[in-house]
């Protein structure tokens, strides 16, 4: 039986980090030329990675199945990036960042991994400064900060509502330049669809050239994934329409544990949805939780009016108004974690206090902030996202107030690594959002970019090299291995397997379908009785899916339908996977709610005696049950104790 070592080094908390880097094994220049290592996905954590990693000397080839890496999801967050500076000198720190992390993800996350993203938060912003990464600055010239939940101090830059964009582009520049070099190879327009195997160690993957459809094999001594996450399970959700956990998926089948995939975010702050046929989700920031305020009418009487129309939200005096979250949280407000202020939302709604068409809405309200501010502040904090909820929703958010809605955002789960970032199987690497690392059972908001970047830049280059130190030796693989020509064969009888199936429904119908079933059973709320039924549905779909799909086209050329088709087939059993995960897991926790265990007054009750751990899953075949390992949650240097944000 594999067992789990986090190869945590010994030492003082603050020195774990530090230790590490100066014990590590190296590689030396000359050497590293002879050492090839592939990173499959180009956002901040690809990105960040393939660019340092080429700086270095190593020859990498990095993998994305955009037609540039400036598209990476990554671009898509909005609100900004936590570090440590504390330069509103409001009593911030490496240590408190740290703390709040850990409080955040309601003390399910490993606590040295958690200390070294703190650590290196604040090389982070030297590093996009000097990049020329556009910041919010104050009149004076110095960089500005705002506040994100689940903290009482400001640590959050920002270049409006578009900062991933911006450190996207400062990340490409310096990939970019690796290319220019030829350190780096890129690969655009590839799907990976298997990671080859040989001796027990990651050497190489299977790819689809998404243009001309043709399979490529790629080795390296060493395969880092950098993929993101899995939210688009649910099919409806704030994740690019192309986001997929099929890489992790498939490293899961070859071996390597999957860690907490029950563990999912619902963002509180959400355009809602919209209609039966919407096949995506719009995320408005938690940024604009810094000036917004969250209500819904006190009264159901007025909640009805509005949702048939006959009362508009001015109409509702200030004294018919619950600040909801003001008032059950007055410590954080409108601040409070993503996870409760989830939750909240729901329970208003669930009560019948929604607002919108449907009652499945809340307000979100500028009013007071343009009365002590003025509109031209505002503007100047949020414009884009105001403009892009207008043009979205066709009400001016200036006049009337945002309505907003959770929605899936993104998944704490993802391949279980260790302290260096290695998955269970030898040379295979995981960061940034695919893997489980750093944020529990919750991520607090303007942490995502923090921890693509951190293990990008700051975090891999030393790991994965402390790897190799003994692989330069070993001389480049040569695709004609037979573990290579069997990978091919799996990808070729999976693809024709589908393409022959010619049923009558499309992908898009199955999709819909899992993430109904998703959203239901394995949303916001879950208890025991739903899990089971979805555990049930699942398989039942599954087995339609492989009789009935409908994949048009054909395998050598462009085909969209079949990219689609090849994700849902890895939905269907991961969706399975993380539904026994949340049944497994007898507790509430961060974004896992069980509603049988919750305290009196609607609050998580976490289960430290019997969950304090992370839980691995190992893959056994094709309709086994997978197996369960534990690995231990130690924390060594701060106490574990009952969440309270109130």
């Amino acid at each position: 039986m594999t067992r789990l070592n986090s190869k945590i080094p010994a030492g003082p908390l603050e020195e774990k980090w530090n230790t590490y880097k100066a014990t590590q094994n190296l590689v030396n220049p000359a050497n590293k030329r002879k050492i090839d290592i592939i990173v499959v996905g180009s956002g901040l954590a690809g990105a960040a990675a393939a660019a340092s990693l080429g700086e270095l000397g190593f020859k990498v080839k990095c993998f994305t199945y955009h037609d540039s890496p400036r598209r990476a999801h990554s671009i898509a967050a909005q609100g900004g990036i936590n570090a440590a500076k504390n330069y509103r000198n409001d009593g911030d720190s490496v240590y408190r960042l740290f703390m709040d992390t850990i409080k955040g993800g309601d003390y399910r996350s490993r606590e040295a991994n958690v200390y070294r993203l703190a650590e290196v938060s604040n090389a982070i912003i030297d590093q996009c400064v000097a990049q020329g990464v556009p910041f919010a600055r104050e009149y004076g010239g110095l960089l500005d900060n705002r506040s994100f939940g689940g903290a009482l101090v400001s640590r959050t830059f920002y270049a409006r509502g578009q900062t991933g964009q911006q450190l996207l582009l400062g990340a490409y520049g310096a990939l970019s330049k690796e290319i220019h070099k030829g350190s780096v190879t890129m690969y655009n327009r590839r799907d990976m669809l298997d990671v080859v195997i040989v001796d027990g160690r990651a050497r190489g993957i299977i790819v689809r050239d998404n243009v001309t459809g043709a399979i490529e094999r790629h080795s390296a001594h060493a395969v880092i994934l950098a993929t993101g996450g899995y939210g688009n399970v649910f099919f409806l959700s704030t994740m690019a329409m192309h986001s997929n956990g099929s890489s992790a998926w498939q490293a899961y089948k070859k071996g390597a544990f999957f860690g907490n995939p029950s563990f999912t975010q619902i963002h509180p702050t959400c355009i809602p949805v919209h209609g039966d046929y919407q096949s995506k989700l719009t995320l408005m920031s938690e940024s604009l939780r810094n000036d917004g305020r969250i209500w819904v009418p006190a009264k159901k009487e007025d909640a009805l009016k509005i949702q048939k129309g006959e009362l508009k939200p001015k109409d509702i005096p200030e004294e018919d108004r619950d600040y909801y979250l003001e008032r059950k949280y007055p410590a954080y407000g409108n601040l409070s974690p993503r996870d409760i202020s989830s939750r909240a939302a729901k329970e208003r709604c669930d009560a019948g206090h929604g607002v919108g068409s449907t009652g499945l809405a809340v307000y979100l309200d500028f009013a007071d902030a343009i009365k002590r501010l003025g509109r031209n502040v505002i503007e100047a904090r949020y414009g884009n996202l105001f403009q892009m909820y207008e043009k979205i929703v066709d009400d001016n958010p200036y006049e009337t107030p945002m309505m907003i809605f959770p929605a899936v955002h993104y998944t704490m789960g993802g391949t279980w690594v260790d302290y260096e970032l290695q998955s269970t199987i030898p040379g295979l690497f995981v960061t940034g959002e695919a893997n489980f690392s750093d944020h529990g059972a919750n991520r607090l908001g303007a942490s995502a970019l923090m921890q693509g970047l951190s293990d990008g830049y700051f975090v891999i280059p030393y790991t994965v090299q402390n790897y190799l130190a003994d692989q330069f030796k070993v001389p480049r693989f040569s695709t004609d291995l037979p573990e290579f020509a069997a990978a091919e064969k799996d990808v070729r009888d999976q693809i024709d397997r589908l393409l022959s199936i010619k049923g009558k429904r499309s992908v898009d119908i199955f999709h819909r379908e899992l993430g109904k079933i998703m959203w239901e059973y394995v949303g916001m709320a879950r208890n025991k009785e739903g899990l089971e039924k979805a555990l049930s549905l699942i398989p039942e779909l599954r087995a339609e899916f492989w009789k009935d799909v409908r994949v048009p086209g054909k395998a050598d050329e462009l085909n969209p339908e079949l990219q689609k088709a090849t994700r849902m087939a890895d939905y269907l059993e991961l969706g399975e996977l993380m539904a026994l995960d949340a049944l497994h897991r007898e507790e509430s926790c961060g974004g896992h709610f069980r509603e049988e265990h919750q305290t009196p007054d609607g609050e998580a009750l976490r289960n430290d005696k019997d969950f304090f751990h992370v839980a691995a899953w190992e893959y056994k075949g094709p309709d086994q049950k997978p197996e369960l390992h534990k690995e231990p949650l130690k924390y060594e240097f701060i106490e574990v104790k009952q969440r309270s944000y109130k």
